[in-house]
């Protein structure tokens, strides 16, 4: 049976899971370690991909990512394609190094977000890779530390989820540390490692109960959420593959985009692939880089080597162009540029 595509928006909340090939170790050490995370850093900070939790262990790694500039396939890719081929040449071993490809699920943020960051920075206590959960907190290799305040990691958004506790970061710490603390009798909480129809609806037994009550649910193995959830991602998905075959079967890309946005701004090329800070000239590169990355779904990297810009610098024109769109007339801007 063929593997469903994945599923993946910008603003979407993802519980990646990557293994090693047959349980083998994908870390070997220290280094090893490091490297990983570099690697993985620097890639995030590059897509503008959130990240709010993340353990490694010796033959696994949990992540909790909101899909950024890029689509989670093209950071995985990036990440994970380097590190093996870095991995292959210390250890003079051929093959590769991740079994199959890695898990995404797109998550249903609330009830799941709070639930998955402890899920996940629990790892290393079930897996008895630190004594106890008060050891947790000086554990290098887990995102638990950052958010403690032990250990500063740039990649990691530690703001947004002590904003969940408290105004006070003193007092969201204490706050944080009792909510995973009382996440450790709970145990390995399969539920939260998948999506599907039985693991969302919290066992088997909870579908019976709604079954028998006549409630008609969905569900979905790349999606962790109620059946009202999946349903509305699998609609979305469904939208927006039809536009996105709507806008290439009528032969629109970068190039076709680029040159209706200077046309309908009155912009000079020449200007428009410079850093000038001219009012038009910045409103216009906003607008092109939103319905390049939004609609086009383009990537970052296309887009800022297009324009001869930084993907930080795409990242800060998409969000100002999406501003612009809601002030002005949105429909008709689209229809021009997109029809």
């Amino acid at each position: 049976m063929p593997r469903k595509a994945r599923i993946d928006a910008p603003g979407a909340l993802q519980h990646i899971i990557i293994r090693g090939i047959e349980g083998r170790a994908i870390f070997r050490d220290r280094w090893d370690r490091d490297s990983f995370l570099k690697r993985l850093g620097n890639v995030l900070l590059d897509t503008s991909t959130a990240c709010y939790a993340w353990a490694l262990m010796s033959n696994h790694v949990h992540l909790l990512l909101r899909t950024g500039l890029a689509p989670i396939a093209t950071v995985m890719r990036r990440c994970l394609t380097g590190y093996a081929q870095q991995f292959n040449r210390r250890y003079e071993r051929h093959g590769p190094l991740f079994q199959n490809r890695y898990k995404s699920i797109l998550c249903e943020e609330d009830p799941y977000f709070l639930e998955l960051v402890r899920y996940i920075h629990l790892n290393p206590v079930r897996a008895g890779v630190v004594k106890d959960f008060s050891q947790l907190r000086s554990y290098r290799y887990c995102g638990h530390a950052v958010i403690m305040g032990i250990m500063k990691c740039e990649w990691q958004d530690r703001d947004y989820v002590l904003g969940f506790f408290d105004e006070s970061e003193r007092a969201a710490r204490r706050h944080y540390a009792a909510f995973v603390a009382r996440g450790v009798e709970l145990g390995r909480q399969p539920n939260l490692v998948g999506g599907g129809l039985i693991r969302s609806a919290g066992g088997w037994s909870s579908v019976k109960d709604q079954l028998r009550a006549g409630i008609r649910m969905k569900g979905d193995e790349r999606i962790l959420g109620s059946s009202m959830f999946v349903e509305e991602v699998l609609e979305r998905a469904h939208e927006e593959l039809e536009q996105r075959t709507r806008l290439r079967s009528r032969g629109i890309d970068l190039e076709t985009l680029l040159f209706r946005v200077i046309y309908y701004y009155g912009i000079d090329m020449s200007i428009f692939k410079t850093s000038s800070k001219r009012p038009a000239v910045a409103k216009a590169r906003a607008v092109f880089c939103y319905l390049a990355v939004r609609k086009l779904k383009a990537t970052g990297t296309d887009v800022a080597a297009r324009l001869d810009i930084t993907q930080g610098a795409v990242s800060k024109c998409v969000t100002r162009g999406e501003r612009i769109l809601l002030q002005e007339d949105r429909e008709e801007i689209e229809k021009v540029m997109l029809e």
